[in-house]
């Protein structure tokens, strides 16, 4: 693989680890020319999901769609870009497995809000915030009463 940084045509594999169950490799690679080190992901292609946009227009999945709307709802939290890419590996999974060849962006949404609301609130709500487009501090409110809801529940 080629360096990012120099244009290196060989860099060499310090470190490889299974990530989401198989569904993914994280190789951790240096160039031996500038020694610079650099993380690259493997996975594996599947056929192609059409996102049906709230407008009616059609495109093409983009998992790092997801990845960006997930690094801007876990800014400043305690999560590592890892947790983050098995996020949406398992978001990615779910569509897969749905068999679907067209999927709704509002399905994609409440699977990603389902994986959220096991691993951050604080995330959760940020997410549905923009997911839902909240126009009123109200629509904060009723989120986390549902979350607290849920919380007691779960300790009951």
């Amino acid at each position: 693989m080629r360096c990012p940084f120099c244009g290196y045509e060989d860099t060499r594999v310090l470190d490889s680890r299974e990530l989401s169950e198989g569904r993914a490799i994280r190789r951790r690679r240096e160039c031996p020319n500038c020694h610079a080190r650099f993380t690259t992901y493997e996975r594996y292609e599947t056929g192609p999901i059409t996102v049906i946009k709230k407008d009616g227009r059609r495109e093409k999945f983009d998992r790092r769609k997801i990845l960006n709307g997930l690094l801007k709802a876990f800014e400043k939290r305690p999560v590592t870009l890892e947790d983050i890419e098995r996020i949406v590996d398992n978001v990615v999974s779910t569509l897969q497995k749905s068999g679907s060849v067209e999927v709704s962006t509002e399905q994609i949404g409440k699977i990603v809000m389902e994986e959220l609301k096991k691993i951050d609130q604080v995330a959760y709500v940020r997410f549905a915030s923009v997911y839902k487009d909240f126009r009123e501090i109200d629509q904060f409110i009723e989120v986390i009463k549902e979350l607290r809801g849920e919380s007691q529940k779960q300790s009951d």
